[in-house]
């Protein structure tokens, strides 16, 4: 890379708003940083309206960082601040604008704003891109996906199943560059403190399904797991904490623990989870369940990765891509029967043990670093 010190505007989620896609972005950010880089992140004066998003708040009231320039002026829904935001970007000649792409509800904004920032011909639009299908289909998601993908200069994706749907729109240069990991939470916590913190009793065993509670994810087939997985009395002292916000109906995942009499089993803090309190998730389970009947890759395999907790995936979407089968976890089948062998065996012997001292290893190709250098290695192509 030249010497000069490069511009770069951030376009997606920062605080104040929530979650895992604002941590990377200001992650991403502080690293360009730094490199010496000139950085900018423009947020969201509105992310999605109060009709479509399924929790309780977008937001959250901690302070902003302090280290990051953070200015809120994109809303999803107002073309005027799309054409504002655009026309400002190509007036300020960024070298780059790097965009996160995860759904296609974004596509008109974000397009919009990558179509005017390009035509200074001298910016060029970098997406890291998560997913290309999204998991809940629309009819409008083709259309969406052509519009904001042919405006893109080039991609970071994270998956090979994603950069095969991204190769259907565009042939613009794209780079693999697997998901960082998750350090923004800190580090493990002892166990017995970090399960006083949740108020759970430190002598049972906990397994963990985490993050935003959607279809997709697959608890109903965990819970069909765990109810096979509890008919062996050897593991009459496991529980399963299932931590995260319904963005679906709640009522009808108590109705299936009901069902199967899992009620004394199934600890649920259906709330979302602050980022002061990841660690003491992580750090009393001894392994977390991701049973995904859809992925293209997944934020929580990452912060395993930080805290070495091993982990079981389901083999769909890029998930094996991350976890190598039988050295950090499991991979297996999507079902109930694959699910509930997998529990079985990560719980034989010093395989937990096993596991998490391997993922101290692994771990060390997913760094913040490496993701800068795939974006600077991509810039100097285009």
């Amino acid at each position: 890379m030249s010497e000069r010190k490069l511009k770069v505007a951030i376009v997606g989620p920062a605080h104040p708003y929530r979650g895992g896609l604002a941590a990377i972005m200001q992650t991403m950010a502080r690293e360009f940083q730094h490199r010496g880089y000139d950085v900018e992140i423009l947020t969201f004066t509105l992310q999605y309206p109060s009709l479509l998003f399924p929790g309780k708040s977008q937001t959250v009231d901690t302070p902003a960082p302090d280290d990051l320039s953070i200015r809120r002026c994109v809303s999803t829904i107002s073309p005027l601040s799309w054409w504002r935001v655009g026309r400002e970007l190509r007036r300020a000649k960024p070298d780059i604008v790097l965009m996160k792409y995860w759904t296609p509800f974004m596509a008109p904004c974000f397009g919009t704003i990558a179509r005017l920032a390009r035509k200074n011909r001298k910016t060029k639009v970098i997406c890291q891109i998560d997913n290309v299908k999204p998991h809940e289909h629309h009819l409008t998601d083709h259309l969406f996906n052509r519009y904001f993908l042919r405006s893109v200069d080039g991609f970071v994706y994270m998956s090979e199943q994603v950069h095969g749907e991204l190769r259907e729109y565009t042939s613009a240069p794209a780079i693999f560059s697997p998901h960082p990991m998750f350090e923004n939470f800190g580090g493990r916590v002892e166990r017995e403190e970090a399960c006083r913190s949740l108020g759970i009793d430190a002598s049972q065993r906990y397994a963990l399904f985490f993050g935003l509670i959607r279809d997709y994810k697959g608890l109903d087939t965990l819970l069909d797991a765990w109810h096979l997985f509890k008919r062996d009395a050897r593991y009459a002292n496991h529980r399963l904490i299932v931590a995260g916000e319904f963005y679906t109906s709640r009522e009808k995942y108590v109705a299936h623990i009901e069902r199967l009499g899992l009620q004394g089993d199934v600890i649920l803090h259906d709330h979302f989870i602050a980022d002061s309190e990841v660690r003491n998730y992580f750090s009393a389970a001894d392994c977390v369940v991701l049973p995904y009947k859809t992925a293209t890759q997944s934020g929580v395999t990452q912060i395993c990765y930080n805290f070495c907790t091993p982990v079981i995936v389901t083999n769909v979407g890029g998930l094996a891509e991350i976890v190598p089968d039988g050295r950090v976890g499991y991979v297996t089948e999507p079902t109930a029967e694959g699910v509930a062998d997998a529990l079985r065996r990560i719980n034989e012997g010093d395989t937990l043990s096993c596991f998490a001292e391997a993922m101290r290893e692994e771990r060390k190709r997913f760094s913040w670093s490496a993701m800068c250098d795939a974006i600077e290695e991509l810039y100097a192509q285009l």
